[in-house]
């Protein structure tokens, strides 16, 4: 598969070079060209064959069946906005969190943006974990592989999205719709500002036997 990723930085680089060992083929695009032109070229030379090349942020969008969006928050309108009318309707991995933990907006969530300003198929997923984690192979924590939550409404887009997560070696979870996005943000949000202070969020669950009575999925 075609994947196009807007955005050169480290998500783009660990979730792209895995998806290259898993077989597709990924177009990155940033701000700086040069940069995006080193980052494929890192990428290929992690995998050891070509798999990555580097275009503008419309080549990008319009080059994958897929396209993630791995930009930060402050710059993202400018950068759907140049990615252009080849995001609409298409198949789009929300990757972003928000600029500040402490200053999530729970009013703006960022899925809910990106489908608005984009009209694409917008998947929130991938958020929750640092960027060295990505580069593990596989996630694998206490012998078992990470669980993806994944929160969209496009039945092709979440499976397209599933096949991602299962090429990483991980385990796709159904999050719900694009509206509960702004849950799995807050999370986010809510985990990431604990692991700052030195907490081990995790913890903080319990496992599922312990987490009382359930109706069967």
């Amino acid at each position: 598969m075609k994947i196009g990723i807007l955005g050169a930085g480290g998500m783009a680089d660990a979730l792209g070079t895995q998806w290259i060992r898993a077989g597709h083929e990924v177009t990155v695009s940033g701000r700086d060209p040069e940069r995006a032109r080193a980052r494929a070229e890192s990428m290929n030379a992690q995998v050891g064959r070509p798999g990555a090349r580097s275009g503008s942020w419309a080549e990008a969008a319009a080059s994958g069946e897929v396209v993630m969006v791995g930009v930060r928050e402050a710059g993202l309108d400018d950068v759907l906005a140049a990615a252009g009318p080849a995001l609409r309707g298409k198949p789009i991995i929300d990757v972003t969190n928000g600029a500040a933990p402490d200053r999530y907006d729970v009013t703006r969530p960022l899925a809910r943006r990106i489908a608005d300003l984009t009209g694409g198929h917008v998947v929130k997923a991938f958020n929750l974990c640092h960027v060295d984690v990505w580069r593990m192979t596989p996630p694998v924590f206490g012998g078992r592989p990470l669980a993806v939550p994944l929160c969209g409404d496009d039945a092709r887009a979440l499976d397209l999205v599933r096949g991602l997560v299962r090429d990483l070696g991980c385990t796709p979870l159904d999050g719900g719709g694009l509206d509960r996005a702004v849950q799995l943000e807050a999370t986010a949000a809510f985990m990431i500002g604990l692991w700052f202070g030195g907490a081990d969020a995790q913890a903080i669950l319990p496992p599922l036997a312990s987490s009382g009575a359930h109706e069967p999925a």
